[in-house]
C-alpha cells in the first residue's frame, strides 16, 4: 500500500494533508530531535486520517508511542463483567423468574466493559488512548472459506460470540451460525486507492474486549479504525469523550453519525430488534431537488441546445482519445487519430466529462462519447428512482423491487418486514451503486446483513429473483445465465438507439439452487475477471445459437417468443436491410478462453461509458454519423467490442 491509502468508514473519507507538530512526548526517545523529526512524519502521512476520525491531537504524541512498540494497555485500565439483568416483578410465576435470571436468556453473553482504574479516567490525559487489536479481518467472499480452514478461527469467533461450538473439526451449522451472528460484532473500513478488487470493503471483529463495549445513545467512548503504515497494520482507537470515574461503564454509539431518531431505529435493529410494519413500505420517485443535487455533486455543466453537424460522405474523422481499446482497434480508414484534442472531430474520453455547456458553445459540432447526466441511467440508485416514473412507486415490472439503503432504509426494512409475516421469499441482493463485475455484491436473507452493509458504502438492495429461468448446460445441469447486448445511444431527442445484433450469454458454473447463498459460482454469471474460475460463454446472431463448446459446423436455432424456430441464417434479410449498427461477418464461438481474459483484463468495465471492455465478439461495423450506409472497420477477433465512438 502506498502511504498515502486511505480509509473510508461510512461516509467518512480520510485524506492526506499537512498537519501540525505534536506535543513533546519523553517516551518517544532520548533524541528530542529525531522525536520532532518522527512525530512530524506521523503527523503529515496519519494526521488527515486522525483528524478525520475526530481523534484529538493530544493524543497523538503517545498513540504513536504505543504504535510504535505495540503497547496494549487497556486492561490496566479497564476490565470485562458479565451482567445479569433481573427485574423483579410480584406477578410473574416462579419459571419466568428463573429465565428473567438467567444470563444469557436469548443466546447472548451479556457483558459490559467498565473502567476499573482506582483514580479513574481523565479526558485530557494524553494517554488516554487506547490499541484494540482485530481478531478476525476478511472480505465477505472469503468469509466462510477461512471459518473452515483456519485453524482455530471458527472456536474463537464461536466463543466471542456466544455460540456453542464442540468438537475440532469446523461444522456446517456452526459456520452458519457464526456467519449470521457476525453482523452484531462486524466493523467495516475501505481503501480508497487501488485496483477495484482492492477497493472492496473490509470487516472485521475487535477482540475480546473491544467486541464486549456496549452500545449507548450518549456514550462515553469513540472508537475508529486505523490503519498504521509502517506497520501495514489496522488497529480499533479508543478515546474517551468526558472524564470517567471508577466503575463507570465504557460505551460507543453503533449508529454513529445518524441523527434521524428514525433511521437510527433502524441501523439498530441487530441489537435492539424492533417492529416497524406499520410504516409505508412505498418509494415514490425523489423529487427534482434530488436529482438537481446529483448534478451539483458531479460538477457538470448542461449544454445549450445546438444543430447537429452534418459531415460529407467523405469526410475522415479526426479522433482523440485516451483508450487503449480504441487506439488500438480503430483501424477503419476514415478514423485518424489526433494528438490534439482541439483538433478533434470526436472525443472518445475514458474519464468523466463535465463541461458539456463550454464544449456545446465553442465547439458545437464535435461528436462526444458521453451524454449529460447519463449516471441517471448508468447507476443502479438512479435507475431505480427514475424507473419509478413509469412504474410507480414500486417500479416496473421488468425491475425487481429496489431500495435505495441510504434514503430508503425504513421503507425496506417495513417492506421486508410485511414479506416475512407474510411467509413470501425474502432473498435479496445487495448491490455497490458504482461499482460492477459483482464486485461486493452479496445475496442474503439476512436483514441484519443487509442493514451492515448500508455502512461500508453506498448501496441499492433488490430483491433476489428467487425462481429465475436457467439454462440446461449438459456438462453441469440447470444454471442461471444472463444476455449480454450492447446498446448505443446516440440522440436523446429524437430518440436513436442501435442494438448491436450480435449478443451473447454467460452462465454460472453450478446448478441454481436457493442455497449456499455465498457460492459465487452458483449464483453469479461474472466469470471471465477471476484466473481461477472457468468461464463458459455462448453468442447468438440474428437467431442462432451455438452452445459452449458446441462443434464450429453444428448451430441449434433458437426459440422465438411464439415458441417456434427462428429462420436459418440463409433465409432472412440481406444485410443491406439491417437496423442494427454492427454486423459482424465472422462468427465463432468463445468458451473457457484465456487469451480472451488477458485481451481484457486491463480495462475494467465502467457503466457510465459506452464502451464495454468485457469480453465480447469481434464488431466489425459501425455507422458513421451522417452517413446513409454502413462503413466497416476491422478490429482483431476475439477483441472487445467497441462501437462507442462516434456513432
Amino acid at each position: 500500500m502506498q502511504a498515502d491509502a486511505r480509509l473510508e468508514r461510512g461516509s467518512r473519507v480520510l485524506t492526506p494533508q499537512s498537519a501540525p507538530s505534536l506535543e513533546s512526548d519523553p517516551e518517544l526517545g532520548p533524541d528530542p530531535e529525531e522525536d520532532a523529526r518522527a512525530r512530524a512524519k506521523f503527523a503529515a502521512l496519519h494526521g488527515p486520517a486522525l483528524r478525520a476520525s475526530g481523534v484529538p491531537e493530544r493524543y497523538w504524541g503517545r498513540l504513536l508511542h504505543k504504535l510504535e512498540h505495540e503497547v496494549f494497555d487497556a486492561g490496566e485500565m479497564f476490565g470485562i463483567m458479565q451482567v445479569e439483568e433481573v427485574e423483579e416483578d410480584e406477578g410473574e410465576d416462579e419459571a419466568a423468574r428463573e429465565l428473567r435470571k438467567k444470563p444469557n436468556p436469548g443466546g447472548e453473553l451479556c457483558y459490559k466493559v467498565i473502567v476499573t482504574n482506582e483514580n479513574g479516567l481523565q479526558a485530557a490525559d494524553p494517554n488516554s488512548i487506547f490499541l484494540i487489536d482485530h481478531a478476525w479481518t476478511c472480505r465477505m467472499a472469503h468469509a466462510r472459506q477461512q471459518l473452515q480452514q483456519v485453524p482455530g478461527l471458527l472456536h474463537r469467533m464461536a466463543n466471542l460470540m456466544g455460540i456453542e461450538f464442540h468438537g475440532e473439526l469446523p461444522s456446517a451449522e456452526a459456520v452458519d451460525l457464526v456467519l449470521e451472528e457476525m453482523w452484531k460484532f462486524n466493523q467495516t473500513y475501505q481503501l480508497a486507492h487501488g485496483t477495484a478488487e482492492e477497493k472492496v470493503p473490509v470487516w472485521y471483529i475487535m477482540d475480546e474486549f473491544g467486541s464486549r463495549i456496549q452500545h449507548a445513545d450518549m456514550p462515553s467512548f469513540a472508537t475508529a479504525p486505523f490503519f498504521y503504515v509502517p506497520q501495514r497494520v489496522a488497529y480499533t482507537l479508543l478515546w474517551p469523550l468526558r472524564d470517567l470515574d471508577t466503575g463507570e461503564e465504557v460505551t460507543r454509539d453503533f449508529a454513529y453519525g445518524e441523527a434521524d431518531p428514525l433511521i437510527r431505529r433502524c441501523v439498530l435493529l441487530p441489537w435492539a430488534p424492533a417492529d416497524l410494519r406499520d410504516l409505508s413500505s412505498s418509494t415514490p420517485e425523489p423529487p427534482d431537488e434530488h436529482y438537481q443535487a446529483i448534478l451539483e455533486e458531479n460538477k457538470e455543466k448542461l449544454p445549450v441546445a445546438i444543430n447537429p453537424a452534418v459531415y460529407p460522405c467523405d469526410h475522415v474523422f479526426k479522433v482523440y482519445t485516451d483508450i487503449r481499446q480504441v487506439l488500438s482497434h480503430l483501424t477503419h480508414p476514415r478514423f485518424t487519430f489526433t494528438q490534439s484534442e482541439a483538433d478533434a472531430d470526436i472525443l472518445c474520453n475514458f474519464s468523466h466529462f463535465k463541461d458539456y455547456r463550454r464544449l456545446s458553445r465553442e465547439r458545437p459540432s464535435v461528436l462526444l462519447n458521453q451524454f449529460p447526466c447519463e449516471n441517471l441511467l448508468t447507476v443502479k440508485d438512479c435507475l431505480a428512482s427514475v424507473a419509478r416514473r413509469a412504474g410507480g412507486p414500486e417500479g416496473p415490472a421488468w425491475l425487481p423491487r429496489t431500495f435505495n439503503l441510504r434514503t430508503e432504509l425504513p421503507q425496506f426494512v417495513s417492506y421486508f418486514q410485511q414479506r416475512e409475516r407474510r411467509g413470501e421469499d425474502n432473498h435479496w441482493i445487495c448491490k455497490p451503486w458504482n461499482l460492477a463485475r459483482s464486485l461486493d455484491t452479496h445475496i442474503t436473507k439476512s436483514l441484519h446483513s443487509i442493514i451492515r452493509h448500508r455502512e461500508s458504502s453506498p448501496k441499492v438492495v433488490s430483491k433476489y429473483i428467487e425462481s429465475p429461468v436457467l439454462f440446461l448446460r449438459e456438462d453441469v445441469g440447470k444454471v442461471k445465465f444472463d444476455i449480454r447486448y450492447i446498446v448505443l445511444l446516440r440522440s436523446v431527442k429524437p430518440l436513436t438507439l442501435f442494438v448491436y445484433d450480435v449478443f451473447w450469454l454467460r452462465f454460472s458454473n453450478r446448478p441454481f439452487a436457493l442455497n449456499d447463498l455465498d457460492d459465487y459460482e452458483k449464483h453469479f454469471t461474472v466469470m471471465n475477471y477471476d484466473p481461477e474460475l472457468v468461464l463458459k460463454q455462448g453468442w447468438s446472431w440474428r437467431g442462432c445459437w451455438r452452445q459452449p463448446g458446441a462443434p464450429a459446423s453444428i448451430r441449434a436455432p433458437r426459440e422465438s417468443r411464439a415458441g417456434q424456430a427462428s429462420p436459418a441464417p440463409a433465409q432472412r434479410r440481406p444485410r443491406a436491410e439491417l437496423d442494427g449498427p454492427c454486423v459482424c461477418c465472422r462468427c465463432t464461438t468463445m468458451s473457457s478462453s484465456r487469451s480472451l481474459r488477458s485481451s481484457t483484463q486491463n480495462f475494467p468495465g465502467r457503466a457510465s461509458r459506452l464502451t464495454s471492455s468485457r469480453p465480447s465478439r469481434s464488431c466489425s461495423r459501425w455507422r458513421v454519423p451522417g452517413r446513409p450506409r454502413w462503413a466497416s472497420a476491422t478490429t482483431p477477433h476475439p477483441g472487445p467490442c467497441m462501437p462507442s465512438t462516434s456513432c
